[in-house]
């Protein structure tokens, strides 16, 4: 039987280029991706409409890429990575993005599924014509009263978030990983609304118990 040639695997992490934007809510995608970038030891360089990154994880190529079009445009890097990195099969795909309707430390990982009002996913589906990509979501939750959710997003976290922010850093990079390492089911099933423990952020109830 012949060897089967590993496929490559294309994680993206969503963001806006540049360092107004740097370690701001909207950037989670990026800091995810620099943090499997770091463990692994590769190192980005700027290939047309992305920083791009090369490496393995388990004996699988990947590639890790960021595009540096702006956050509601990141479908038009894609067209170029797949087809320079050999990446036809969605099911090899990975985007990694904030979402301001999980509160803050909630991850959430999917197979497919809908854009949920983020215009940076929706700029990917429109460009594939497709949903059926895996997609891997940071809360950053709800703004306060007030504040519009378009500046929200362009902030950078508080000083009680930081530490929790970068939490979720760390264990979305180990889904990531696993995504590859275990295939999805397992990180689905590993990581999917994890939330750090002891950590109740603005808006969390407690979930109400059964016969109650």
């Amino acid at each position: 039987m012949a060897r089967r040639e590993p496929m490559t695997r294309l994680i993206i992490g969503l963001g806006n280029p540049g360092p107004r934007y740097r370690h701001t809510r909207h950037n989670l995608g990026f800091s995810v991706v620099a943090a499997v970038a770091d463990r692994r030891g590769i190192r980005g360089v700027a290939r047309g409409p992305a920083v791009v990154g090369q490496g393995s994880i388990a004996g699988e190529p990947v590639v890790l890429a960021q595009p540096t079009t702006m956050m509601n445009l990141s479908g038009r890097a894609l067209p170029q990575l797949q087809r320079a990195y050999g990446v036809g099969d969605l099911a090899d795909l990975l985007v990694i993005l904030d979402d301001m309707d999980l509160l803050l430390g909630t991850i959430r990982l999917r197979d497919r599924g809908s854009a949920g009002g983020h215009r940076g996913l929706q700029s990917i589906i429109d460009t594939l014509r497709s949903r059926e990509f895996a997609r891997l979501r940071l809360g950053i939750g709800r703004p306060p009263p007030g504040e519009d959710p378009l500046d929200f997003v362009l902030t950078r976290f508080r000083p009680e978030e930081q530490r929790v922010a970068d939490e979720v850093i760390q264990v979305a990079a180990d889904a990531a990983e696993c995504w590859i390492e275990e295939g999805p089911a397992a990180a689905i099933s590993r990581f999917n609304g994890w939330r750090p423990e002891g950590w109740r952020p603005e808006g969390w109830r407690p979930e109400p118990q059964s016969g109650a």
